[in-house]
């Protein structure tokens, strides 16, 4: 798996904001039993460990990632934050070195978007799941994007984020996927939930926290692909980061839809 948006501290600090931003949107509702294991697959930096740890802090996390420099990331985060119920280990997704069994619960967060058969994954997460165990699995959906003002310029730097991806043969739309997903690989008692973000200039933290340092850092962190593709020239890719800056003035407004899906094994 390659990540769309590097490994750079840039981006670990993009991933911080956006947990810390969109904690109650994404998170509300999920705790565990205390004593439950609970596998998070593809942790990455551990933005989304901090949250998952805190609001199930008698639960037994194990997390994984395939990057050792996202995990070495991860543990000293964790440990920056004094929690105590989390342990790393590396693995790939597609080969997890877990029994059968193995686990309560399984937590996946923004990692289907960028595998290349999500349907395999989750059934390699089925797999290590106990019978009657429950997976969390939350996913963005960049066709759900709209924002105001738009300008040609700025819907094309858009564009260069959603084909920088699908170049990489991740899935940037698969939040409205996760259902036949689920079903399809085996899940039973699917339930999936909308997560709307909707931000215009009455909601000053979700300005900064998600147009400014969510999405646009987010579009920011492919214009090396993008140009070196020839996907935009740098003139109109200069004008587009400007106008979606202007969407975080007065006036302007985002919306953005992800999606959280819940089965049973």
């Amino acid at each position: 798996m390659e990540y769309v948006h590097g490994y750079s501290n840039r981006e670990a600090l993009r991933l911080a904001d956006q947990a810390d931003t969109l904690t109650e949107i994404l998170h509300s509702g999920i705790t565990y039993p205390s004593g439950s294991s609970v596998l998070e697959a593809g942790c990455g930096v551990g933005a989304q460990t901090v949250v998952l740890a805190k609001n199930s802090s008698e639960s037994e996390i194990t997390s994984v990632d395939i990057s050792e420099e996202s995990l070495n990331h991860a543990e000293s985060l964790i440990r920056s934050e004094g929690i105590s119920n989390v342990n790393f280990q590396q693995a790939d997704i597609m080969n997890l070195p877990f029994p059968e069994n193995s686990f309560d619960h399984v937590f996946v967060c923004f990692v289907l978007e960028h595998l290349q058969n999500p349907e395999q994954a989750l059934q390699n997460l089925k797999r290590v799941l106990k019978k009657g165990g429950s997976i969390t699995v939350i996913e963005g959906d960049h066709g759900s994007c709209y924002f105001y003002p738009e300008t040609k310029e700025s819907v094309k730097v858009w564009n260069c984020l959603v084909q920088s991806q699908k170049c990489l043969d991740g899935n940037p739309m698969v939040g409205r996927e996760l259902q036949p997903l689920l079903k399809n690989s085996g899940f039973k008692n699917v339930e999936i939930s909308p997560k709307i973000v909707y931000v215009d200039s009455n909601r000053p933290e979700l300005v900064d926290g998600f147009i400014k340092k969510t999405i646009i850092a987010m579009v920011e962190g492919v214009k090396d692909q993008a140009l070196e593709n020839g996907m935009i020239d740098i003139e109109t890719w200069n004008r587009g980061i400007k106008d979606l800056y202007k969407t975080a003035e007065p006036g302007g407004t985002f919306f953005y839809n992800f999606f959280r899906g819940y089965g049973i094994k």
